[in-house]
């Protein structure tokens, strides 16, 4: 889809915003209605939060503008499959999907680990489109770990 596409380079925008500060390259973008209602990108080093996930900041943000909590017609899209944390953020949220680059095989939580998004346990559900830039948006991560190990 050509639009998962151009959000999710706004994404990666972001994940570079977050490098460039000496953080974890992971950035995300929450639409509405077709549009941006906000940013993020990685700060837990910076801000000494262990909140400072790129997708928690921008729900949060998104919610602050919107001024509400129920984000039920927004689209989160993030570089890199989010943690138990940030998809239970979404699912406190009430988001309608979530759009993800890369896969994470140590923290994901919407389907690589476990998959909150479909748990039949839980009183909401999102959908949910993996891999979208993926190439992309894992190189970011490679190249960013490769050069701690060599530093």
């Amino acid at each position: 889809m050509r639009a998962d596409n151009t959000f999710m380079a706004m994404a990666l925008e972001e994940a570079y915003l977050a490098e460039g500060i000496g953080e974890v390259p992971i950035g995300a973008v929450v639409v509405c209605e077709g549009a941006v209602v906000s940013r993020g990108h990685n700060r837990r080093e910076i801000d000494h939060d262990p909140a400072g996930h790129a997708e928690f900041l921008a729900i949060r943000e998104a919610a602050n503008r919107l001024e509400r909590w129920r984000l039920s017609d927004c689209t989160v899209y993030v570089t890199l499959e989010p943690c138990p944390m940030c998809a239970g953020l979404m699912h406190q949220a009430r988001i309608a999907r979530c759009v993800y680059g890369a896969a994470d095989p140590k923290a994901g939580a919407l389907g690589t680990l476990y998959d909150l998004s479909r748990d039949e346990r839980l009183n909401h559900r999102f959908e949910v489109t993996a891999g979208v830039l993926a190439e992309e948006c894992g190189a970011a991560l490679k190249r960013f770990f490769g050069s701690l190990r060599r530093g």
